[in-house]
Formats: C-alpha cells, sequence, structure tokens
C-alpha cells in the first residue's frame, strides 16, 4: 500500500515538472510548422472517423432511452433537449478525450518509449536537438487545438444521431425536436464543454509523453508505459471532469 502511494506520488511530481518544460519550449526558437501539422492530422482528421461513429450511436441510445422515459409522463418532445444537453456539456467532451487518450496517447508513450529504449532521444540531444520540443511540443499544442474541433463534430453528430432516432423512429415534430434542443442550450454550455477538451487533451499529451520519456526495460517496458499511460489518462480524464464540472458549471 505504502509503495503504491509512493509510486503514484512520484508520478505525479514527474509530470508537474515536466509540465513547465513542455511550455517552456513553445516560446523557445525554431518553430518546425511541419511537426505540428503533422500532429494536427494525426489527432485531429485521423480520429474523427471513429469519434464519429461513437457520438452517433451515443446520441441514438440516449435518444431511444429518454424517449422510453419521458413518454411515461407524456414529455415526449423533451427527447431532444436532454440530447443535446448531454452531448454537449458531458458526453461529448468526455468521451471524445477517451477516444483520444486510447488512439494517440497509447501511440505517442509507444513511438516515444521506442525511441528512449534503443537511444533515438539521446540521439537526439547529441546533435543538439531538444527532444521535448521535438516530441512533445507539437502534440501538446495540436492536442489542445484539435481536442475542442473534435468534440464539435461530435456534439453535431450526437444531436443528428439523436434526431434520427426521436423523428425519424418514434414521429416527434421535427419543428418541436429542433426547437426544443435550442431551448435548452446556452452559449455558456458550449464554451465550457470545449474549454473541458482543452484542458484533457493537454492532460492526454502530457501523461503520454512523460510516460514515453521515463520507459525503460526494452520491449516489455515499452508495452508497460503505453498500457500505464492509457489508463492514467482515462482516469485523469474522469477526474478533471468532475472539478472542471463544478468550476465552470
Amino acid at each position: 500500500m505504502k509503495k503504491g502511494i509512493y509510486c503514484f506520488l512520484q508520478e505525479i511530481g514527474g509530470m508537474s515538472l515536466f509540465l513547465p518544460q513542455i511550455i517552456l519550449q513553445i516560446f523557445k526558437p525554431p518553430f518546425k510548422p511541419k511537426y505540428f501539422t503533422n500532429q494536427l492530422l494525426q489527432i485531429g482528421v485521423h480520429t474523427l472517423p471513429i469519434v464519429s461513429i461513437m457520438s452517433l450511436f451515443v446520441g441514438m441510445v440516449l435518444a431511444y432511452l429518454a424517449y422510453l422515459q419521458f413518454k411515461i409522463v407524456a414529455l415526449e418532445m423533451y427527447t431532444g433537449s436532454l440530447v443535446s444537453a448531454c452531448m454537449v456539456m458531458e458526453l461529448g467532451p468526455v468521451l471524445t478525450a477517451i477516444i483520444v487518450a486510447g488512439r494517440i496517447g497509447a501511440s505517442t508513450a509507444a513511438e516515444i518509449g521506442s525511441m528512449k529504449v534503443t537511444e533515438q532521444i539521446d540521439a537526439l540531444s547529441t546533435l543538439a536537438v531538444n527532444p521535448i520540443k521535438y516530441l512533445a511540443t507539437p502534440r501538446f499544442l495540436a492536442a489542445i487545438i484539435m481536442l475542442p474541433v473534435l468534440t464539435i463534430f461530435a456534439d453535431v453528430i450526437g444531436i443528428f444521431g439523436g434526431y434520427i432516432i426521436g423523428v425519424w423512429q418514434f414521429g416527434i415534430r421535427h419543428r418541436i425536436y429542433i426547437n426544443k434542443s435550442i431551448d435548452f442550450l446556452a452559449a455558456d454550455d458550449i464554451i465550457c464543454g470545449l474549454i473541458k477538451t482543452m484542458f484533457f487533451g493537454a492532460m492526454i499529451i502530457l501523461v503520454s509523453c512523460y510516460k514515453g520519456f521515463t520507459t525503460s526495460g526494452g520491449a516489455e517496458g515499452v508495452g508497460k508505459a503505453t498500457t500505464s499511460a492509457v489508463v492514467i489518462s482515462i482516469v485523469l480524464i474522469l477526474v478533471m471532469d468532475y472539478f472542471l464540472t463544478i468550476v465552470l458549471f
């Protein structure tokens, strides 16, 4: 038990010291647009299909369950309200971040971890290339930018999934569904949901890069670092979501 607590505190301390190093390198020249745009594609464009599928079916399930419950009290018209509120305020940001943690967090930890155990990171330092600026900073910036963009797509597609069930399957009138969805959404709800994802994106890259840079033990160590990065990221997303919800809403 004591050993586990010690390891946990050691990880938190290590990541707390690693974060300022990433942020500091943002403001140091040179800036390599190629590395940055590549990460935008990896985190954003290449993750969009799986985020779209996830959000579509989440929206459909939400609408199906909401309609069944609202029908009991003759409030079926509010199905769209529940779907839109849940997607924008909670499920869109959190599920998108979890998808990114599983896809990008794992690949980042594995890639950097492999470079660490094969001494490629040491080679970068020998060539006067800062490994953090080369490997971590572009990912950090790209995640902060692309997580909100992905979340917007997830929100829209999730609400559309609810529309499919509510209007096409259960016969709620089109105008009623749209109006009720809009009436129960405020601009602050959308903005706060997007702010959440910026913190999630920064945290995912911080954890995965830190685990990659501290990898040891060959191929087995890379596997452990990858698994640990994904698990820690998902747990921290859920914990951070609670505190951000209290602060923002």
